[in-house]
């Protein structure tokens, strides 16, 4: 069992950067793959960013390469997702998320059996 919770959103300027944290506690964190999704009013969640579990190998959504950059410090059972060149349509709640997906599956929702509360991007023109 592992209990995820978010950190670091917040309301920002276009072209801003925000660092969204994740802090997990209870089972073994380094084990687990670890995800960000996002979901704006009225939409479908999204697949962001996720990070294997041994760190070496990182997924990024079409709409955020290049501005996005996921990471994961084990010791500390935090994971991270560096938010640069903001834009308004990056406005949503982002969510972390940890499980056991591989290859070509780590942008699926039903791979991850853990779930943050999420927290809000919010981003102004």
């Amino acid at each position: 069992q592992v209990q995820l919770v978010e950190s670091g959103g917040g309301s920002v300027q276009a072209g801003d950067s925000l660092r969204l944290s994740c802090k997990a506690s209870g089972s073994t964190f380094s084990a687990y793959a670890l995800g960000w999704f996002r979901q704006a009013p009225g939409t479908e969640r999204e697949f962001v960013a996720a990070i294997s579990w041994t760190g070496r190998n990182t997924y990024y959504g079409d709409s955020v390469k290049g501005r996005f950059t996921i990471s994961r410090e084990n010791e500390r059972n935090t994971f991270y997702l560096q938010m640069k060149s903001l834009k308004p349509e990056d406005t949503a709640v982002y969510y972390c998320a940890a499980g056991y997906p591989s290859g070509q599956l780590y942008p699926r929702e039903r791979e991850y059996d853990y779930w943050g509360q999420g927290t809000q991007v919010t981003v102004s023109s």
